[in-house]
């Protein structure tokens, strides 16, 4: 059993999976596993790579990069290379080379594919079975990756003295490499997930190369027809320029994308057009697919848009709405300002989003970004300040921080003494009414604390406090204060010195307070 623990811990300790109990950076957040609860976890071999391994992710967008070329690379080689011209020999020789070499990398990765291990699909946890590993590969990809990558070409070149294939043959073969593809949307896959990257140029980018290849592969497709017809001067490029097949690779290449680009943004100058059967067809395939695409591509740029300025449009709509219930209502110009200051300040504090943050957060971690951010304040107001640390962190717990625009009455005279404020930034004015006349009497500052006489004198207050300028203040329930002096009794005394000491000499009502905990409660 012992031996079975440690396994698991070492496991788990491992730098190569990446699970819930082991230190995560940015870069693995998208590649977290979590396994079932009370599931165990089973040993990692030496010879096993784990899927989720920073060196196996770099081999893995090598391997799309190349996937990437050599599907790009294919339909213009199978189109324009084979019946090229003497001067575009180098050119066709270095894309041979390079397509035997990419051939070598896939074969480094299908021997690689037999070590990798998989997440299982039922228990979500990670197979290091080598013979697991090798079956359900044998019984999935295999056949499909080994034959996109034997070099046909070079096999006939070897058995025959060929240098090529038939065209047919080399079209059959030839469509393997785009089985390679879906190594290339596994990363797109994978680079939304990443909060590293912004995903809405991951999704931008993925969305222009969609388009780019397709109207790459249809404007080789519809020049390998009309190289292949007989009446050179009967087809859509030859009509135009019957001595095509003697130009510069490059010419050819781009009247063919031109041609598939303005087919499939239905611009259709009318400049060049199908001129037999065949072309006809292709082309009304090719607009019947297109429509599907332009579908997707709309779709996808529309949710883009939409989601970039849902928020905006959510704001805009709230402060029409505002302006129409005043309107409607015909408040003072006074009321309407404050109401749509209120409005403006509510969505710039949706956006921060921190309290509902920091709500989804458990506890312990709660705690570590209160203690963090406010405890440095908390110890240094005049009423905490020789307080033990014990129950700083008590009340810092406790504590919540918002932001309140200028103008905004934070406690009202005569109201009860629910809540007590310090003040992280702003200022905000104590002001005292006398026959309907509003008097500015003191400025409180950053550090200054708000509405703690009336809670030591349990009495509604006797002043309003109103903030000048955007003001972040921390508050804690009076209720919430009262009871964590009751479990420290030396605090409580303390911070009835230093209440003293700032305010009232002759105050007694936190003291007859205390007496009557400590008789109630002699424990503490």
């Amino acid at each position: 059993m012992m031996n079975s623990a440690a396994c698991v811990n070492r496991n788990y300790q491992s730098e190569k999976v990446v699970s819930l109990s082991t230190a995560l950076d940015i870069s693995k957040l998208s590649n977290l596993m979590i396994p079932p609860q009370s599931a165990t976890v089973q040993c990692n071999s030496k010879r096993i790579i784990t899927p989720v391994d920073c060196r196996y992710r770099c081999w893995e967008t090598l391997m799309a990069i190349l996937v990437a070329y050599s599907a790009w690379v294919y339909p213009f080689e199978l189109a324009f290379m084979s019946k090229s011209s003497p001067h575009d020999a180098a050119t066709k020789r270095l894309l041979y080379i390079s397509e035997y070499i990419i051939d070598v990398f896939f074969g480094i990765e299908i021997i690689l594919t037999f070590f990798v291990a998989y997440v299982d699909p039922n228990t979500r946890l990670l197979v290091w079975d080598s013979r697991k590993i090798a079956l359900r590969y044998l019984k999935t990809w295999f056949l499909m990756d080994f034959a996109s990558t034997i070099p046909f070409g070079l096999i006939v070149y070897v058995c025959t003295d060929r240098h090529k294939l038939g065209l047919f043959y080399q079209s059959v073969f030839g469509m393997l490499r785009f089985w390679r593809l879906r190594k290339v949307m596994q990363l797109f896959r994978r680079l939304e997930k990443d909060i590293r990257f912004n995903y809405v140029l991951i999704r931008c980018i993925k969305l222009v190369l969609v388009t780019l290849f397709f109207s790459h592969l249809a404007g080789c497709v519809y020049y390998i027809l009309a190289d292949t017809y007989p009446h050179s001067g009967k087809t859509w490029i030859g009509s135009v320029n019957p001595n095509f097949r003697e130009g510069h690779v490059l010419d050819r290449y781009i009247a063919s994308v031109y041609w598939s680009i303005t087919t499939m943004t239905s611009v259709g100058y009318g400049d060049v057009h199908s001129m037999n059967s065949r072309e006809m067809i292709f082309n009304s395939v090719y607009m019947m697919f297109n429509l599907g695409l332009n579908a997707y591509l709309i779709g996808n740029i529309s949710n883009l848009i939409l989601e970039g300025t849902r928020t905006t449009m959510e704001f805009r709509n709230s402060i029409q709405a505002a302006s129409e219930f005043v309107s409607r209502n015909q408040l003072p110009e006074s009321l309407k300002e404050q109401i749509l200051t209120y409005m403006c300040f509510r969505f710039t504090a949706e956006n921060l989003n921190q309290q509902g943050i920091m709500n989804e957060l458990p506890n312990p971690i709660r705690k570590s970004i209160c203690e963090h951010l406010f405890l440095p304040a908390v110890q240094n107001a005049y009423l905490f300040k020789y307080i033990s640390r014990e129950t700083l962190l008590l009340l810092v717990a406790k504590m919540r921080a918002e932001y309140i625009p200028p103008g905004e009455d934070v406690i009202v005279k005569k109201q009860a003494p629910e809540n007590i404020y310090i003040i992280m930034s702003g200022e905000v004015e104590v002001i005292d009414s006398k026959e309907g006349k509003e008097q500015t009497t003191k400025m409180l500052l950053s550090g200054d604390i708000l509405g703690e006489v009336a809670a030591m004198y349990g009495k509604p207050h006797s002043y309003t406090f109103r903030t000048k300028t955007m003001s972040q203040l921390l508050w804690l329930k009076t209720s919430s204060l009262i009871e964590a002096m009751q479990t420290k009794p030396v605090d409580h005394q303390l911070i009835l010195k230093s209440f003293r000491e700032m305010n009232d000499p002759q105050f007694t009502f936190w003291d007859n307070q205390a007496s009557n905990d400590s008789s109630a409660a002699p424990a503490m």
